[in-house]
């Protein structure tokens, strides 16, 4: 919620209008995980906070839109980052994306950001997750003293969407943008395919 950027546990903290919050759904189905989440808005919520929402989701759908089956990974954090900065906001360093499939986390890392050394080329095949924080302010990050609850440093608002994707022969699936999943902003969306 607001500051949060991910690992919340869930409080007796209530909810207010103008709030913003992050819903992180997992599952485990026929042997193997998905993982989804998004953020929404509390009521009526101030346009600085609408924007970043509003890109964050843009964001995630450039990062999808870069899965090609034989370039790096980091053609995923370059496409976030590029977008961000057009607004500029800051793209969360320390959290990634991760290889999902039968175990909820493999070894694949996809930055949110551009660095070069991300260059793990995509295979059809690959499971992952592509889940971009961003935030108003900096990129950096503390823990709270459950020493579980990532926040911003500097206490600014932060949002995050995420999707698991299939990289095919062709392109990429996006696994969990089932009917209703998926937002109007999808590029594909108008078509009603799941496919980019």
């Amino acid at each position: 919620m607001n500051e949060v950027i991910c690992h919340g546990i869930p409080d007796s903290r209530v909810l207010l209008d103008g709030d913003i919050i992050n819903l992180d759904v997992t599952c485990y189905m026929g042997g193997v995980h998905g993982d989804t989440n998004a953020t929404f808005p509390v009521g009526q919520i101030d346009d600085e906070s609408r924007n970043l929402i509003s890109v964050t989701e843009e964001c995630i759908w450039r990062g999808i839109e870069a899965v090609v089956p034989g370039r790096p990974l980091s053609d995923i954090g370059k496409a976030i980052e590029t977008r961000a900065k057009q607004d500029k906001l800051g793209v969360v360093r320390a959290f990634v994306g991760h290889g999902i499939g039968e175990q909820f986390h493999t070894d694949i890392q996809v930055l949110h950001y551009y660095d070069a050394s991300n260059s793990t080329i995509m295979r059809p095949g690959m499971t992952f997750t592509i889940e971009p924080m961003i935030s108003l302010g900096s990129w950096q990050h503390r823990m709270w003293n459950d020493d579980w609850t990532a926040v911003t440093a500097d206490g600014k608002r932060t949002a995050q969407f995420e999707h698991t994707v299939l990289v095919t022969d062709t392109g990429v699936e996006v696994l969990t943008a089932g009917p209703g999943a998926a937002s109007p902003n999808a590029p594909w969306k108008r078509n009603g395919s799941t496919q980019a």
